[in-house]
């Protein structure tokens, strides 16, 4: 029998990136009529965290105007705020969590929506010039030290790594980045998009070094080169380092609810203890898509995930288990993936690879004659039709896919698969 909700209950968010934003606010959508306290170790309102690697970095934009909800809306909903603040203890038995400020809040329902922390390696910790980016606050830091004809090193070729490296070369920056990996983006996506990416950066000027561990990075109280197990030094004036992230867990340790590769969820979002959720980048949870558990790094999957939580701890009884996507964004290209790249067995590319002709391209990859994921190179359309052939396992016009003439709409032929 599910509880009956009262304005007497009390939910804490911990953490109020995109997870916790948007579960306190769906949270009050569903009908949770009793306190709903936000909790976020940053000070700034929370933000969207994708502009922060383009154009915040860039200049293009503050971290005012990327704001995920104006500060009335929290008033609106009456949703209070706890920013700058950190949840330092968690008792689970006494449902209470202590905060940095000292305040003591029991709760009747808690979210963890922790998120994840840079990984960090133990170079150059001590010199002036290395950087990681994760926050609105690494963000400003980097770009007091931008200047044009300096030299910057990123460590790392995922996302965050490459768009870094596109906006720093927009603004006359000599970058050099190094990555451990045979290839670029070699976690997340295929070989075809990794080649496209390299020559990408490597037209705009990026010098893009493969299979390179770094080893040390020099300098006395400035930084000013980075080297290669090989021998080789890289002259730097900055160091941008972006070689992952951890889930945020230690609150969920200390509170000993199940851990793995993050914390442990059930499709509802709940965790080993009944009155305490979490979503976002810090779940480890089962994808009945995939027969198998999943850890994601994306807004797509907080977002989602969050308003699953948010309806079930209002007493639904939802399933998460939606598709996962991701975009990034580096010069005037756009790349939009649907799906994740496991067990697939075959790929088809669609439209010219090198994407010369300015018109962008597609690779659909296949277990068997079932689509499972696509990358999309400024083919929004594309994008849009291949993340529904693949959520809901419809079946292919393998002809219309490979006709580049052909419309979007017509990939889908009209039976379904299950």
């Amino acid at each position: 029998m599910t509880e009956a909700l009262s304005s007497d209950q009390v939910c804490v968010v911990v953490g109020a990136s995109h997870a916790g934003s948007q579960l306190a606010v769906q949270l009050r959508k569903e009908g949770w009529m009793g306190r709903i306290i936000l909790i976020s170790a940053e000070p700034h309102l929370p933000y969207h965290r994708p502009p922060l690697s383009k154009a915040v970095l860039a200049g293009e934009k503050t971290v005012e105007s990327v704001l995920l909800r104006p500060g009335t809306l929290y008033d609106t909903n009456a949703i209070e705020l706890r920013l700058g603040q950190r949840v330092e203890q968690l008792f689970s038995a006494e449902k209470r969590v202590i905060l940095s400020s000292g305040e003591v809040i029991t709760y009747d329902r808690l979210a963890l929506c922790t998120g994840a922390r840079v990984r960090r390696i133990a170079l150059g910790e001590v010199l002036q010039g290395v950087h990681y980016l994760r926050t609105a606050d690494d963000v400003l830091a980097i770009r007091q030290e931008l200047m044009p004809e300096k030299k910057a090193v990123i460590v790392g070729g995922g996302y965050i790594g490459l768009e870094v490296a596109a906006v720093f070369t927009s603004l006359g920056i000599k970058v050099t980045l190094l990555e451990m990996a045979e290839r670029i983006l070699q976690r997340v996506t295929g070989p075809v998009i990794s080649e496209y990416l390299h020559d990408l950066h490597r037209h705009h000027g990026v010098n893009i070094v493969t299979g390179a561990s770094v080893v040390s990075i020099s300098g006395e109280d400035q930084v000013s080169g980075v080297i290669c197990e090989d021998g080789t030094e890289y002259p730097a004036d900055l160091v941008i380092i972006g070689v992952g992230v951890i889930p945020e867990t230690d609150l969920a340790e200390a509170a000993e609810l199940q851990v793995s590769n993050g914390i442990v969820v059930d499709e509802y979002t709940r965790t080993s203890d009944p009155c305490i959720y979490a979503a976002g980048d810090c779940t480890w949870h089962p994808s009945n898509f995939y027969g198998r558990h999943l850890r994601l790094e994306c807004v797509q999957n907080a977002l989602d995930q969050s308003r699953v939580a948010a309806a079930n701890i209002a007493g639904g009884n939802v399933i998460y288990d939606a598709l996962p996507w991701f975009w990034s964004d580096q010069y005037d290209v756009k790349l939009q993936s649907a799906g994740l790249l496991l067990n697939h067995d075959h790929f088809l590319v669609r439209g010219d690879k090198s994407n010369a002709d300015g018109r962008g391209f597609s690779v659909f990859y296949f277990q068997g004659e079932r689509m499972v994921a696509a990358d999309c190179i400024n083919r929004a359309k594309e994008f849009m039709v291949c993340k529904r052939l693949i959520a809901d396992r419809l079946a292919v016009n393998m002809q219309a896919l490979a006709d580049d003439s052909s419309q979007p709409d017509e990939f889908a032929a009209v039976q379904e698969t299950r």
